[in-house]
Order: structure tokens, then sequence, then C-alpha cells
């Protein structure tokens, strides 16, 4: 079977149903030789843990890990290296799902729960999805007006036509589009190493940040106002998203397998596994270098502005930067010019594995499909609406207006990511930790369980905690007493509704996996008989 996306005529309409194979276009077609060598057989499995990976250095994390650099030098570095551990462990999970299972995430947990909550957890994430698509269109909207002096109302409409590329893509197969994404995330990793080591950064200070300290999540001091635990909540905010977990489930089966062959699922999981980790070390290191440019490259301080104008500008100003080298290097331009590259590439990427991401939720929970170059069409529109409201209100009051605002939309949109995040974590291990859903051989060993158990509760709890704090981020940096005490009102009332719908999908995952062990014991005991 060819591994190109195929349109068969059946699929023409805009919306049809669908309760197949994940991604069924791709499912299964790219077939992995047997006994070829490890490596080898790791390049047949590379790919989709690239389509992951893009998602824990897309531009929401730009900021976050600069502006943590330039506040509180290496400190931040541990939780960088911990976000991307415990990515390293869902992820795992993920795929093993997909591939154990043969259905993706969003498919396992609308078959043990019902349809009125399959539809509210696929509203939740499509809104966590358009969140960090509006991520996109800024970020790819400010490279293509830094590079090219588009303005900014212009920028945003023609990041509505990165639907050409998808539709390009879908024509040239899956590989390939596995390729594309590996290219330009070479291209986002080489800039920053460039750019790092021009500044000669204290390597012994870096590798001492990667060790964990409590002073992380302290509350003081307050620098440019951003307190460790809010810094590290950004990041880890910005780095664990809920629509790779989805989106990994599937690409994970877009290998031919031999369900019957139990050691084929297993090389399966077991390259799967080696190719998601070596990906998200790759997203690890970029996200590291984005927090050492905030220490090595700028002066302590001189980024006034974290926003990527900002960040290009002060590329641009070797008042800002903290060598001779750099300076020197600076008065090109070539400094600035390749992080605008590097956000042009960041956001496309994100193009590509956002659109898969929200195909897989919209069969998965409510059994709709359309065509690809629709559904991303509808949803770039929907994100493009609030970030031209956002230009359109600040283009009259100046560039420094215009620039805040946009960094505040894009900061203040990740608020839906704390929302979602449970969801897909809580209903994710009880699936891999059960012998029903994954045998003997696949369910998680007691290890992996209770460090997935760790990192559930350790980021739903974060995520709930700094969340009267993100609610108030909406009224702006100079908030009243009253506005505060809405925001955390509101934000309560959020929280709870949060457990309340945490609670009803458990008891309903629950409640389905005891039908699904008796519906399998019944069938076992007829074919005994038999």
């Amino acid at each position: 079977m060819s591994n190109e996306i195929k349109n068969p005529k059946k699929r023409r309409k805009l919306i049809s149903y669908a309760n197949g194979r994940s991604l069924e276009e791709i499912n299964g077609t790219v077939k992995v030789p047997k006994n070829i060598g490890f490596w080898k057989t790791l390049f047949m499995y590379s790919g989709p843990g690239a389509l992951v990976a893009v998602g824990y250095m897309d531009p929401g994390n730009w900021s976050t890990s600069i502006t943590g650099g330039q506040n509180f030098q290496y400190m931040l570095m541990s939780i960088i290296l911990i976000s991307s551990l415990i990515a390293m462990l869902l992820q795992y999970m993920a795929a093993k799902l997909g591939i154990v299972s043969q259905m993706d995430l969003a498919q396992a947990i609308r078959a043990r729960t019902s349809r009125a909550l399959g539809i509210v957890l696929w509203i939740l994430t499509e809104l966590a999805i358009m969140a960090t698509d509006i991520a996109e269109v800024i970020g790819a909207a400010i490279a293509l007006y830094l590079l090219f002096h588009i303005p900014l109302v212009v920028a945003v409409f023609i990041t509505v036509f990165d639907v050409l590329l998808l539709l390009l893509l879908t024509k040239i197969g899956f590989r390939k589009i596995e390729a594309i994404v590996v290219c330009l995330i070479m291209v986002i990793l080489v800039v920053f190493v460039y750019q790092v080591a021009l500044s000669n950064p204290s390597w012994g200070a870096v590798f001492g940040g990667l060790i964990p300290t409590t002073k992380a999540f302290a509350t003081t001091p307050t620098v440019g106002g951003m307190t460790p635990l809010s810094g590290s909540l950004g990041i880890i905010g910005a780095t664990v998203m809920p629509h790779n977990l989805y989106l990994h489930s599937a690409v994970s089966q877009t290998r031919k397998i031999n369900h019957d062959d139990e050691e084929d699922v297993a090389r399966t999981v077991r390259f799967s596994t080696w190719d998601s980790n070596i990906q998200l070390s790759f997203a690890f290191v970029v996200n590291a270098l984005l927090l050492v440019m905030g220490v090595a490259v700028f002066k302590t301080g001189a980024v006034q502005d974290p926003s990527f104008f900002g960040l290009f500008h002060a590329l641009n100003d070797t008042s800002t930067l903290s060598n001779g080298i750099l300076i020197g290097v600076a008065k090109t331009g070539i400094l600035s010019t390749l992080f605008a590259v590097a956000l042009l590439a960041s956001g496309q990427n994100s193009t590509i594995t956002g659109t898969l991401t929200g195909q897989v939720i919209m069969e998965g929970f409510v059994h709709m499909r359309m065509p690809l170059w629709a559904r991303r069409l509808i949803t770039r529109l929907i994100s493009v609406v609030p970030v031209l409201i956002c230009v359109m209100l600040t283009s009259g009051k100046g560039s420094i207006q215009e620039h805040e605002a946009l960094n505040n939309l894009m900061n203040n949109s990740q608020v839906f990511l704390a929302f979602a995040l449970p969801f897909s974590m809580v209903p994710l291990l009880m699936m891999t930790d059960s012998r029903v859903e994954m045998g003997d051989r696949f369910k998680n060993s007691w290890i992996v369980r209770i460090l997935g158990w760790i990192s559930v509760i350790f980021l739903t709890y974060l995520n709930l905690t700094g969340l009267p704090d993100s609610i108030a981020a909406f009224f702006g940096e100079n908030a009243s007493a009253a506005e505060i005490s809405m925001a955390h009102d509101i934000a309560y009332v959020l929280i709870v509704a949060v457990l309340a719908l945490l609670a009803w999908t458990v008891i309903e995952l629950y409640k389905g996996n005891k039908r699904y062990e008796i519906e399998l014991a019944e069938k076992a005991n007829a074919k005994e008989a038999a």
C-alpha cells in the first residue's frame, strides 16, 4: 500500500461520518522491513517523534524561556529538564496506547465514555488547540513582518494561506511530511546553536542549573513582573501540551504492524520510544538554548520587551549584547534575521501538527471527519479573529502598545491548556496501566506507573495553582484590587468545574473498562465452549 495521503471519492463531502482507524488515510501505510539492523530500523521508525517534538518548541515556548533566563539566570534550567523528562514519559505511553490498542487516545476515551462526555472533552481539547494556534498565528505574522516588512494585518491574513502548504503536503506522502518537519526542526536548532556558541556562555553554570532546587518554585523575588514560580509555570505550561498526546497515539500507528505477532508489536513500541525520546531530546536542547540566550546572549536585564519584536530588535541592538563577537555579528543583521527565520519555521511546523491533531480528536470524540484543508481553514480563521481584533485596537496607540498586546494575547491564550491537560493525562495513565487495554506484556511497569501518577498530579496541581494569576493577567499589569479579586473568584469556580469534570471522566472510564473486561471474558468463554 502506498504511503500517500489519499483522498477517495467517498470523502469529498465536507463533513462525513468517521468511526474507523485513526487517521485512516495514513494508518499502517509505512512498511518497515524486518532484519535490517538497528540503525536502519530506527531510521524507518523515525518521524512521528518529530511531529510530536514540534509542539515542545513552538512559539509559545520562546518568550517564557528567554525571559526566564534574563530574570533568573540558569535557575529555571532544571524546570526545562523536568518538563522534558515528563514529556518523554507521557509520549511513550501515548505511542504505546496507539500501537497496542490500535486506537488513538480520543478513540479510546470515547469507546469507554458517553456521547455527552465525548462532546464536552472534544470542545475542551479544540479550545486548547486553538490557543496554540493563536500563538502560531502571532509568531508567523510577526516573522513575516520582521523579515519582509509586511504590515501586521496583512501578515495575519497571509497566515491563513498556509492551508495551501497543507494541501501540497497531503499529496506527497507521510514520510516526506516527516522529513520536512525534521528539516524545519534542524533549522531552528542550528540558528540557536550558532547564536549561543557566539555568546560563549559559562557551561559550568549551565550544567549546574540542571540540578533542581526549591528556589525554582519560590514566590520571591519578583523580577520584571515574574517570580521563579510564575516563570516555572510558564515554562511547564508551554512545554507539556495535551494535543501532543492525542497526536502521538495516532501517528504512532502509521507503521504497518502485524498485530497477531506480539514480537512485531513489541518492536514497534521499542523503536517508536527511541524515536520519541531522540526527537524530544532535540526539543529539550532548543528550549535550553533559548534560556541560555536570555542569560548569555543579552546583558542581564537588557531585554525590556520580551515579545518577539523586542527580542528581534535586541539582537540588532549592540548595547544589549554581552560580548564583542556578538556585537560584531549583530552589526550585519544576521542574528536578528536568523531569529525571525527560526520563528517562521516554528510556526509552519506547528501548522502541520495542529491540523492532524484536530482531525484526530474530531474523529475520535464525535466521529466526524473533514478534509484536512477545510479543517485547517476553519480553525485558522477562528484563531485569526482575536489576533486581528488585538492588532486593530492597538494600531493607533503606537508600536509598543501593539507589541505588548500581542504578547499578552499569546500568553493569556495558553490558559486553556491548563484546563485540557488533565483530561488527556489521566485517561492515558488509566488505560496504559490496565491489563484489559494493554495486556500483561505492554501494561505500564510499576516504576512507569508511579512516575506517571507523580507527574500527572504534579502538573495538574501546578496548572490549577497558577490559574488565579493566569485569569488575573487578562485584566493587564495594572489591574485593580477588585479586578484581581474577581479573577481569583472566577479561577476558583473554574478549578471546581475542572475537578468535577475530571471526576466524571474517571468514573465513566472506570465503568467502561469494567464493561470491556466482562465482554472480553464472555468472548473467551464462548470461544472455549465452541
